[in-house]
């Protein structure tokens, strides 16, 4: 009987899946062309994808141009010590990858979240194993209500699902509007992330202690991951890692102007 039960809801399973395809296709995340399966980048998007690859930096997650031995840390990550203790990033953030940021972010298209968190987790396995809790970057209550959601939040609630890690979605929360990151140079970024977070006293107690991995979209000079994790040092926080979808690396910088569907927007750090 049981049997016979679990075969009649398979058999419901298919149809209903049959159903949602006939009504809405899957379509490619980066160009919106049909694919055959879901959230598949179709045969002209796919090569436009730049996976962060070892070897890189071991604390910023820089990619080196060659192997220079296991351990390596940049001179950056010398020269300016974060207060994080690892960042990694699944893609670069040219062509695909930053059409599907803005897509998510500025489209609406929260259905992305799942297939760029399995790519994040892909990038970074080690910071999603030692995560005792995973909180997203915040977006100020303003903001929060014209949009309807947090893109960071969308990605660190599909990461969890993923990995059973623990989800903090208000851990952390942005206590003053910032200026919009785009535009401005790493002094002014860093000003205006400035005091700008921080760990309400009843969070206190899912980070004191913890190793917390904070999860954003975008991973642009890193001002906004310092400035979150500093807030959670501040907290209690035995240790933070930081873990995006995209990094803009340096020949990738400068101003860009992306459509996306019927939207046009300038590209940035979390904002």
């Amino acid at each position: 009987m049981n049997d016979r039960a679990a075969e009649i809801k398979s058999w419901f399973r298919r149809v209903a899946g049959l159903s949602a395809r006939l009504l809405f296709p899957p379509a490619c995340p980066g160009c919106r062309r049909l694919v055959a399966e879901p959230f598949a980048l179709c045969g002209e998007c796919w090569p436009r994808l730049r996976f962060i690859e070892r070897p890189w930096c071991e604390v910023l997650g820089t990619p080196f141009s060659h192997e220079l031995g296991d351990g390596i840390v940049s001179a950056d990550a010398i020269a300016n010590p974060p207060p994080f203790a690892r960042a990694r990033a699944a893609v670069s953030h040219t062509g695909v990858a930053r059409q599907m940021v803005l897509s998510l972010k500025f489209g609406d298209r929260t259905e992305l979240a799942p297939t760029m968190a399995r790519w994040m987790m892909r990038a970074g396995a080690e910071l999603v194993a030692d995560a005792e809790a995973v909180v997203p970057v915040p977006l100020h209550r303003g903001r929060f209500f014209r949009r309807r959601f947090n893109q960071s939040a969308e990605l660190a609630r599909a990461l969890c699902r993923l990995s059973g890690r623990r989800f903090l979605p208000d851990a952390v929360v942005r206590i003053r509007a910032t200026r919009q990151q785009v535009g401005l140079g790493a002094r002014e970024r860093e000003e205006n992330v400035r005091g700008a977070f921080a760990v309400p006293p009843r969070a206190r107690i899912g980070v004191a202690g913890r190793r917390v991995l904070v999860v954003d979209d975008v991973y642009t000079t890193g001002m906004t991951a310092a400035a979150v994790a500093r807030a959670l040092r501040r907290a209690g926080a035995a240790e933070v890692d930081v873990l995006t979808f995209a990094r803009v690396l340096p020949k990738d910088s400068g101003p860009h102007d992306v459509r996306s569907g019927d939207f046009l927007r300038d590209e940035g750090e979390t904002i």
